[in-house]
């Protein structure tokens, strides 16, 4: 008859790696909250026969993240940063009734972004990478004419790097990137229609809970 008892007994390094795995999943767990300014460049469009250009500017980001281990983390993130728009016919085509006139709306966005993350922790540094869903709220501001608001999907990656200085605070660097499509804030232009992308280097500060 077979003896059974090797075959259940765990070995020493069995339960010597199992701890150590425990122990890893337990120093990489973190939850913290952080603050980034970033700067949000984003490209133009061009189609229906409209160009459109946004402005690059400023803006800053909060973020809530929670880590349980390497492979599982998370986030949810506010970000806010001006978004002016600039709407003008492509050169070449010919002129409306109206004449070839630009429209300039100032505008603001605000985006909500739930992720996925992914990080690696060793000594007082986290690489991490994410990828994550979101929508982007464009909003005119003021009392502009012949504006209007505009609500887009957007998808978001990015990376970067903890450093922490202190037992409970470091420092973050990171890029994400927003894929959506171009918003239509001016209702004297046709959209687009076409896919936009804003990079976003950040540079902020986390404090552990």
């Amino acid at each position: 008859m077979t003896n059974l008892t090797n075959w259940t007994k765990p070995s020493i390094p069995a339960i010597f790696f199992l701890a150590a795995l425990a122990l890893c999943s337990a120093a990489s767990a973190q939850t913290d909250v952080a603050a980034s300014l970033y700067g949000a460049f984003s490209g133009t469009t061009n189609g229906n026969g409209t160009v459109q250009s946004p402005s690059n500017s400023a803006g800053g980001l909060l973020e809530l993240r929670h880590i349980d281990n390497p492979l599982i983390g998370y986030d949810v993130t506010y970000s806010y940063n001006r978004a002016n728009q600039t709407y003008k016919f492509p050169a070449g085509q010919p002129c409306p009734t109206g004449g070839c006139t630009v429209a300039a709306v100032s505008a603001n966005a605000h985006e909500l972004t739930g992720d996925w993350v992914v990080s690696l922790h060793g000594a007082n540094l986290r690489p991490f990478a994410l990828a994550g869903v979101g929508l982007l709220f464009n909003e005119p501001t003021g009392n502009q004419s012949n504006t209007a608001s505009a609500t887009k999907p957007a998808f978001v990656y990015g990376a970067g790097i903890d450093w922490g200085l202190l037992p409970h605070i470091g420092v973050r660097f990171q890029y994400r990137g927003n894929l959506y499509k171009a918003p239509n804030l001016s209702r004297l232009f046709t959209s687009t229609g076409a896919f936009t992308h804003t990079s976003e280097p950040m540079l902020g500060v986390y404090f552990r809970l």
